[in-house]
């Protein structure tokens, strides 16, 4: 159900002169989430990978900043913490941190849900 999800980002409407927006898909379903709830899109010319913790949608980077596995490829922990499939380190999909003490930071990308579908912004 599309109203049951909310969006992940702490994040005050976004200045569009800031952030070019980018069409993603038309619904939440249309988005296919798999068993480990993380799914990679093409947007433009950039490739996310988008997590569904709960009730929460976030956009991050589709690779690893340690040693560039695929994240989709990972699960999401207990603690909706992003983990890599290779060697399991785990970043929070909501700030893009490592939380497992390895020092690395995972870009993020706010996400909007709009009458027209999801859009994520990338920085100007």
């Amino acid at each position: 159900m599309q109203s049951a999800i909310h969006i992940a980002q702490d994040i005050p409407h976004m200045n569009s002169k800031e952030y070019n927006w980018h069409f993603v898909a038309g619904s939440i379903e249309e988005l296919g989430f798999g068993k480990y709830d993380m799914v990679q899109a093409v947007v433009g010319d950039r490739t996310i990978c988008i997590g569904r913790f709960k009730e929460e949608v976030f956009a991050f980077q589709s690779t690893c900043p340690h040693a560039g596995a695929k994240m989709v490829m990972g699960y999401i922990d207990a603690q909706g913490n992003a983990v890599c499939p290779l060697h399991r380190f785990k970043f929070s999909m909501k700030t893009g941190k490592n939380v497992s003490g390895e020092g690395y930071t995972m870009r993020t990308y706010p996400l909007e849900f709009r009458t027209d579908g999801i859009f994520v912004g990338f920085r100007n």
